[in-house]
């Protein structure tokens, strides 16, 4: 009796093997990582210009570091985003497919952006702060921190609407389209 990589002698695997052999299944490739994150954040960097743009505040002295801010939000999201929505759309209708992008791009880009905002936010009050180490500082840092994600979430997550929503709609419509099996006449679900 041959068994299958990963199976017991019943032929069954375990929870682990399974989820394991998911993970490998679902696993995006570089190119994709590396395109797809660049691209990823240039339209989140353009949604915030166009955000901006409508409310006649393009015109910042700013406007560079908060573009940058959300380029690197949306390149830091891109790669957990896409493996995670993946590992969980697996199998799944094409509705559910499009929720989990839906999902995953939309926590993965702002929890990507409101950290990077909060190491900006932590680099800036630094120098007021406890040396490194000592419980004052630690304090200092989860205050700051959770200061700063705060005050992202207020101010910052609006600069991804209108365009950010309707990038997030088309792309997880891309993303969750069926994809062609080895066989040409034959699509997945």
């Amino acid at each position: 009796m041959r068994l299958e990589k990963g199976a017991d002698a019943h032929g069954k695997s375990g929870p682990t093997t399974r989820i394991l052999l998911r993970l490998k299944r679902t696993a995006p490739g570089g190119g994709e990582i590396i395109l797809g994150a660049i691209a990823w954040g240039l339209l989140m960097a353009a949604a915030a210009f166009g955000a901006l743009y409508l409310q006649n505040r393009a015109e910042t002295s700013r406007l560079a570091s908060v573009l940058v801010l959300y380029l690197c939000g949306g390149v830091l999201a891109w790669p957990f985003a896409l493996s995670f929505a993946r590992f969980c759309a697996e199998g799944r209708r094409a509705d559910a497919r499009f929720a989990a992008y839906f999902f995953c791009l939309t926590v993965f880009t702002v929890l990507a952006t409101a950290f990077l905002f909060a190491m900006q936010y932590r680099q800036f009050y630094e120098r007021w702060h406890a040396p490194f180490g000592t419980r004052i500082w630690v304090y200092q840092f989860l205050f700051t921190g959770a200061n700063s994600v705060y005050q992202f979430v207020v101010m910052g997550v609006r600069l991804f609407v209108p365009f950010g929503v309707v990038i997030l709609a088309v792309a997880s419509l891309w993303l969750a389209r069926p994809k062609l099996s080895a066989h040409p006449h034959v699509l997945e679900r």
